[in-house]
């Protein structure tokens, strides 16, 4: 069953918006204020850009910071795996090793 939808009002870029999801209502505020002060951001550091051309970078910031996030994560899952890896091959070893000392 899906969940309710809840419409959010918002201001991005100085203009609001009726956001509606399903996601609870302060999550949506939180997304859209990190957007807003990217804007801003990025609107502050150039020199009359318009609201599109700010949107557009706005965007390629947001999945820039997306795709390092997912290859830090690939990352760590491949030091997570490897140190599993290392584990499994030391446990035998150790569980031989505490069964041959107590005898």
């Amino acid at each position: 069953m899906t969940a309710p939808r809840t419409a959010v009002k918002v201001t991005i870029g100085g203009e609001e918006f009726t956001v509606r999801s399903e996601l609870p209502a302060e999550y949506t505020q939180e997304v859209a204020a990190y957007f807003d002060k990217l804007l801003r951001s990025i609107r502050s550091g150039a020199q009359t850009v318009e609201a599109h051309k700010v949107a557009i970078l706005a965007g390629l910031a947001v999945t820039d910071e997306l795709f390092q996030a997912r290859r830090g994560d690939a990352e760590m899952a491949g030091r997570i795996n490897t140190l599993v890896e290392e584990l499994t091959r030391l446990a035998p070893a150790r569980r031989g090793g505490a069964q041959s000392g107590e005898a």
